[in-house]
């Protein structure tokens, strides 16, 4: 599936950064993350001015180069660049050498990874929308369901595995797909997590669906799923790369933005 470089081009001047964060954040609120995360701005002023966005999945050496070549000022992805504290910045790797790159030409990083993920509508939900799933709901909510991860929904109409898997291979593009049949090959009610998703396949199974989308799953969550749900791993990148167009949409209007070209999944497939 293709994307279009620019996906949004006005004719504004500059917005400040922290108005971009406030839109952002009006959806996918930085509370929402998990513990464990690090959503929010990595590098940066939040009064700096932004002409120009390069939204990503991931941010890389060359994700930063094509922002400066572009002259963006912001960098929007999903994955944080910062998880763990740097003790150094001297170029000793490359997530420090991305931090020195866009300090020394004035490009602010902000990030919104589980944050989003915890969105309804945001990575799950958009993944849902993507295959056409229906009535699609939290799959694990928090206590008072404002927010959670994981969605459930129900297909059109029922289809085979291999349908499917056909359905999900066209849609997200993805150059292969790992997976194990379940206890039907009538597969209409679905639980999908974008990302590492495995931990929550008890769930989608206790929630009566028949088959569970997701990416990163290990030998042995497919093992456990013993026959019980159909379990589908598609690359973690590609689960996730439309996050971007999430981003798009939010940001549409209020500044020049750019989808990343440089961009891609890591790992390749022989």
């Amino acid at each position: 599936m293709g994307f279009p470089q620019r996906a949004t081009d006005d004719e504004k001047i500059y917005v400040v950064l922290k108005e971009l964060i406030d839109i952002i954040e009006s959806v996918a609120p930085l509370g929402w993350q998990e513990e464990w995360d690090n959503s929010g701005l990595q590098v940066g002023n939040r009064n700096a001015e932004i002409h120009a966005a390069l939204l990503t999945t991931d941010i890389t050496e060359a994700v930063v180069r094509e922002a400066i070549d572009l002259g963006c000022e912001l960098i929007i992805s999903h994955h944080p660049l910062l998880f763990h504290g740097l003790k150094q910045i001297c170029g000793q790797d490359p997530q420090a050498r991305c931090v020195e790159m866009a300090i020394a030409h004035h490009i602010a990083i902000y990030s919104s990874h589980t944050s989003m993920d915890s969105v309804l509508h945001g990575v799950s939900g958009h993944m849902a929308e993507l295959l056409g799933v229906t009535n699609y709901r939290l799959l694990v909510p928090t206590e008072d369901h404002s927010h959670g991860l994981g969605v459930i929904g129900e297909l059109p109409q029922p289809m085979t595995l291999a349908a499917l898997l056909a359905h999900i291979k066209e849609v997200f593009n993805a150059p292969c797909l790992r997976y194990v049949t379940g206890a039907t090959d009538k597969l209409q009610r679905v639980a999908l997590c974008g990302g590492a998703g495995a931990e929550f396949m008890d769930a989608a199974i206790a929630q009566g669906a028949d088959a569970f989308i997701t990416a990163d799953v290990k030998y042995h969550d497919f093992q456990a799923a013993d026959g019980r749900i159909a379990v589908i791993d598609m690359d973690h990148w590609v689960s996730e790369h439309f996050t971007r167009d999430i981003f798009a949409d939010l940001l549409r209007g209020k500044v020049k933005t750019y989808i990343s070209q440089a961009d891609h999944s890591p790992v390749q497939i022989w």
